[in-house]
């Protein structure tokens, strides 16, 4: 399994309190030798996202879900559940956060790559 991130480009929802989306996430199923033994194998579970809490203290992850509403009230349905073992989520949101930090180091050294190019470009041009 792969943890794809794509980064957020698009803003942030609406509201001062509201939490800066970074990213959304995607876990790709690889394949395997014995394709019985792995049904999810070439597919993708898509739905997650990774906030920036809107009091400065940590980052969030959030799960794919399906909204709902009842007599006005709006509500949701999480897809992806424990089956027994409660601590499961909380291992996927980590997962998940990690694959996050090592983008964000990842893009932090493709930034300063472009910023060196940038330079050198802007010194050969002045000689």
């Amino acid at each position: 399994m792969h943890v794809k991130i794509i980064p957020n480009d698009r803003g942030n929802p609406p509201g001062k309190l509201a939490d800066a989306k970074l990213a959304d996430a995607e876990l790709h199923f690889g394949g395997c030798e014995n394709p019985e033994c792995c049904p999810l194998a070439g597919l993708k579970l898509i739905g997650f996202a990774i906030w920036e809490r809107h009091a400065g203290n940590g980052r969030n992850v959030t799960f794919p879900n399906r909204q709902y509403s009842v007599n006005g009230e709006r509500r949701s349905f999480a897809l992806l559940r424990p089956i027994m073992d409660t601590t499961a989520q909380e291992r996927m949101r980590e997962l998940i956060l990690e694959a996050y930090r090592e983008y964000e180091e990842q893009d932090g050294k493709a930034q300063d790559l472009r910023q060196d190019a940038a330079s050198i470009e802007t010194a050969r041009r002045t000689l």
